[in-house]
């Protein structure tokens, strides 16, 4: 199978699986628990259908829109995903680099393995910065400092991720950070040479805008989400969150709101969107999807903030169906990953160029000119 073969999100999957040492690729594909949310992320999008209208001149589609203060060319952007590095050589450069190509967002992730300053360097395109609120609060200020020297247009806040959660595949495969053989993870890594030497002769895995303070060469238990449980700060409220959001004085998300309590409680603290997710299963396992809250939330504050759609997104149609509900934009994680361990920067821009295709021929398909014709008379429920 080569990258020409993939046609959609799961032929990416199946690529990514057969390149990448599966350690890696489950941590890609993985989620908590019992993967129950993780599932249902996806699985929401089938219990409704898009209503099309015909006979509407077409010939000139536009799928373009404004979402935290920058035009896009496509109402889809890259979602914040960490440790690039472990999927592709390249690291967070082909994903950045992809999504400027496409003219939309790329998200750089806290726990990236290039600095804010390096993707800074490699792209012109709009950029977000996913930040998390640190025990030091020194670090969180750097953060924020460092994204406003370098040009970022956006940043979002995850508030979901207070404690890691239970990733259990993680376990089971052996997965680390950085990779290590081990009894559990070495016929994987011997199985899948080329991405092992590429690895090992390569620049050094390291958390780029944290290696000073995690420890090299162990667990996941030890390394990442020891970072996480012992750095991330149990503590955060409201007021974390609103100072962030006055420090940063732009464009600001939080990533993670599901109820419409939050939603209105993000207003009130300064945010200018909430992105509508559960970390892609990854934590809460058995929580609610985030197109089935979609709805609510847009209905009780969709007039007062950007919302955009974090979560399960695998298909063209999964965004104009949040789109027609009342989404701003939507976000892709997984997805783009399976694309970037299948074929680094070339793969990113497949996957993307794929998506927007599906966009568009959609919109085609329902008779949409432009993303302001989206209503909820365009989807009707089983």
């Amino acid at each position: 199978m080569r990258l020409s073969d993939c046609h959609n999100i799961d032929d990416f999957r199946k690529l990514a699986k057969k390149k990448l040492p599966s350690p890696i690729f489950h941590y890609i594909d993985g989620g908590s628990d019992d993967e129950i949310t993780l599932k249902r992320n996806t699985n929401s999008f089938d219990k409704c259908d898009l209503v099309p209208n015909v006979l509407t001149d077409v010939s000139n589609v536009d799928t373009s829109t404004s979402v935290l203060g920058q035009k896009i060319d496509f109402p889809l952007f890259l979602s914040p995903t960490a440790m690039h590095q472990l999927y592709h050589h390249d690291g967070e450069k082909a994903a950045a680099v992809a999504a400027e190509k496409f003219g939309t967002f790329f998200s750089l992730s806290t726990m990236g393995t290039k600095s804010i300053e390096e993707v800074s360097n490699i792209s012109g395109g709009p950029k977000m910065f996913q930040l998390y609120i640190h025990k030091d609060q020194g670090l969180t200020d750097n953060l924020i400092e460092r994204c406003q020297r370098s040009g970022f247009k956006a940043m979002c806040l995850t508030v979901d991720t207070i404690v890691a959660g239970n990733r259990e595949r993680d376990y089971r495969t052996g997965f680390t950070t950085p990779p290590k053989l081990s009894l559990s993870s070495l016929l994987s890594f011997v199985t899948h040479p080329t991405w092992t030497l590429k690895y090992l002769m390569g620049s050094k895995f390291h958390l780029a805008n944290i290696s000073h303070l995690t420890k090299k060469g162990s667990s996941i238990e030890s390394s990442v989400i020891d970072y996480i449980n012992s750095q991330f700060d149990t503590t955060m409220n409201w007021k974390h969150a609103e100072y962030a959001a006055k420090k940063w004085n732009g464009p600001f998300a939080l990533k993670g709101i599901m109820s419409v309590e939050d939603a209105k409680r993000a207003i009130d603290i300064g945010a200018t969107a909430i992105m509508v997710s559960n970390h892609g299963g990854r934590q809460l396992d058995g929580s609610r999807a985030p197109f089935d809250q979609l709805e609510t939330l847009v209905d009780a504050v969709g007039d007062k903030i950007e919302i955009i759609l974090d979560g399960g997104i695998r298909r063209g149609t999964h965004v104009l169906k949040a789109l027609a509900l009342g989404a701003k934009a939507c976000s892709m994680g997984k997805a783009y990953l399976y694309a970037l361990g299948a074929g680094g920067q070339l793969g990113v821009e497949r996957v993307l160029e794929k998506m927007k295709d599906e966009i568009t021929r959609g919109m085609t398909l329902m008779g949409i000119r432009n993303i302001k014709e989206f209503s909820k008379d365009k989807i009707a429920y089983r």
